[in-house]
């Protein structure tokens, strides 16, 4: 034979143990397949349910029919406490799953009790002493341990290899991703809850709001209304009480002014009501100006006349604010009283500016038909004021000695001299601006 022919034949040798080899490869094929089949269909299941009971229920299941085990078990930490864990039996009666729960607690603790039993590297508890478990698998979540699945012998009384092991713990593995994965949903769930809850807690409170926004505005167009017809002093008054209640009359220091428009009943003969009103509008209307801006008080009005007050804490600013108010009002008087001469002749107001002590506050007056409140300054210091504007002719403005007194630096008086008023025993020193 030729070394050509020699050297193309086959060796029989080398042939021969891939052969002998190819049984063996199949076999771990198969395994394979089986395993990735097994692990697709448990998975499947166990991603298609977020509920923890369902989910453990199938996969015991799944993992018992996989493996021909009749007797399984899965103990799981819910909320982390083992007397609360959840159990989901298969083939078992309860009273062996009450010694089960007991047995299945110790895996939690650090000394496993009578679960000892040999521990293989991938942490399945051989042959434990939790009848009638053949092997216990731990689990974790969050690298804590939550539960553990227990299965009984194969129904083939074949043992527990290492290839099932392996599947076993890859199972066991999306299982604890799936249990997470509904643990979180559940949160979610919650915090969903917990937020529709304050939604409809917050929608509660706003529409108290919204109510309590409208009672405020009601009461606000009330208020404004009010300041038409209530004085400043009696609504500062109410704002500063915590109930708000008028407080009684008490003394004190202010001053007070009077004003009338002089020889009002010759006017209204000469041009009616209906004219005199629209007159004493108009000169009122720009005096509110003047009062205002001196921080005075209008606390009565009559047809022909207001009574105001100035009551600053100081006594020389109130009386020095009643006099610039009588000063601005005379002064409003000549430009009207300039621009309406073609008209009609001058319209004259008489002033009366008194300071002192004087009784401050509301008054009740009761009656069969109820009780009337009134806000106003009562005394001497008052009777002087109104005394001294019944007094005054063209015009002029009269103040009282003490009122002069504390304004001598910002005002030239005139002395008129001791004057004796109606219905005052005593004269009166008065002066005349």
């Amino acid at each position: 034979m030729s070394p050509s022919k020699s050297k193309d034949r086959p060796n029989i040798g080398e042939s021969k143990h891939p052969l002998v080899q190819s049984p063996k490869v199949q076999l771990e094929l198969d395994r394979r397949i089986f395993n990735l089949k097994t692990l697709y269909d448990v998975s499947k299941d166990l991603f298609s349910s977020t509920d923890s009971a369902d989910i453990i229920r199938n996969f015991l299941l799944m993992v018992m029919g996989n493996f021909g085990v009749a007797k399984g078990v899965i103990m799981y930490l819910g909320d982390g406490r083992p007397e609360a864990a959840q159990i989901s039996a298969v083939g078992l009666p309860s009273e062996t799953i009450v010694g089960l729960r007991s047995c299945l607690q110790q895996v939690f603790a650090h000394d496993r009790g009578p679960t000892n039993g040999r521990e293989s590297s991938d942490g399945a508890i051989l042959d434990p002493d939790c009848v009638p478990l053949a092997i216990i698998f731990p689990f974790s979540i969050d690298n804590r341990v939550a539960g553990a699945l227990g299965l009984g012998p194969k129904l083939t009384d074949a043992r527990y290899n290492d290839n099932d092991r392996e599947l076993i713990s890859t199972l066991v593995n999306n299982l604890s991703i799936a249990l997470k994965n509904a643990r979180s949903v559940e949160e979610i769930k919650n915090l969903n809850q917990d937020l529709e809850a304050k939604n409809v807690q917050l929608e509660q409170a706003l529409r108290e709001l919204k109510a309590s926004l409208r009672k405020v505005e009601i009461l606000e167009s009330i208020k404004s209304n009010l300041c038409k017809f209530v004085p400043t002093a009696v609504m500062r008054l109410m704002e500063k009480s915590s109930e708000g209640e008028i407080q009684k009359a008490d003394k004190r220091d202010i001053s007070i002014l009077f004003l009338d428009i002089e020889g009002y009943v010759r006017i209204t003969e000469q041009l009616g009501a209906t004219e005199v009103n629209t007159l004493t509008r108009r000169y009122f209307s720009v005096f509110m100006d003047a009062i205002y801006q001196n921080n005075g008080d209008v606390v009565e009005t009559a047809g022909d006349g207001l009574m105001v007050l100035f009551m600053a804490d100081d006594p020389a600013r109130h009386a020095l604010e009643a006099v610039q108010a009588a000063t601005m009002i005379r002064q409003k008087t000549q430009i009207i009283n300039e621009e309406s001469k073609l008209e009609r002749e001058p319209v004259m107001i008489n002033m009366g500016v008194s300071s002192g002590s004087a009784l401050v506050g509301a008054s009740k007056f009761d009656s069969y038909t109820g009780g009337r409140w009134t806000y106003a300054a009562h005394g001497m210091t008052t009777n002087v004021a109104a005394r001294l504007c019944d007094r005054a002719r063209g015009g002029e403005i009269l103040v009282s000695r003490d009122t002069a007194r504390r304004t001598r630096g910002a005002f030239a008086y005139r002395r008129v001299g001791p004057v004796k008023l109606k219905n005052l025993s005593e004269e009166v020193e008065v002066f005349a601006l």
